[in-house]
């Protein structure tokens, strides 16, 4: 458990160095409010930049499997939620909600909540992708970007409140 401690010690130091790295060139490019604008916000800030990533495991995943491995669709989009779903449990555990759990009890709830309510935004984004681009004929990878927008939005909110909120 100290080495587990250790290491998430290890990555948030590492993380906090990069952001002050990208920080000071703000600074130092007179962009100086988006810089003061992110420090202030900062959990939210990660959320942004590990929501990006994530999104990015997400339309790479869907992407290869859909044209490169000719997988259908839909089978294309759960694939690619679960990688990119273990990317942000990670990501938003260790880097941008700090979270600390005690107890096997306290982190079977976190992981079931965190993939209970990824669930639910995975049937919203199932539901936007088969609409849009099996029904309506349109572009899958614009549907995909739009569909990770709305589920971004709702997994921060899911997150915040439900999830690895400071008072449980």
């Amino acid at each position: 458990m100290e080495k587990e401690i250790e290491e998430k010690s290890k990555s948030i130091k590492f993380l906090e160095s990069i952001e002050n790295f990208f920080l000071n060139i703000l600074d130092k490019i007179k962009l100086k409010k988006i810089a003061d604008i992110y420090r202030n916000h900062l959990e939210g800030m990660r959320y942004l930049v590990f929501g990006a990533l994530a999104t990015v495991v997400n339309i790479a995943c869907y992407s290869i499997c859909l044209y490169s491995l000719n997988i259908e669709n839909a089978t294309s989009n759960i694939i690619a939620w679960i990688v990119a779903a273990i990317f942000a449990y990670i990501t938003n555990k260790f880097f941008v909600f700090d979270s600390k759990v005690n107890t096997k009890k306290a982190l079977i709830y976190e992981i079931t909540s965190f993939f209970g309510c990824r669930l639910l935004t995975l049937v919203i984004d199932e539901a936007i992708m088969i609409i849009t681009v099996d029904k309506m004929g349109l572009n899958g990878f614009l549907m995909k970007v739009i569909a990770n927008i709305v589920v971004i939005i709702l997994n921060f909110v899911f997150s915040k409140l439900f999830i690895f909120k400071k008072d449980k």
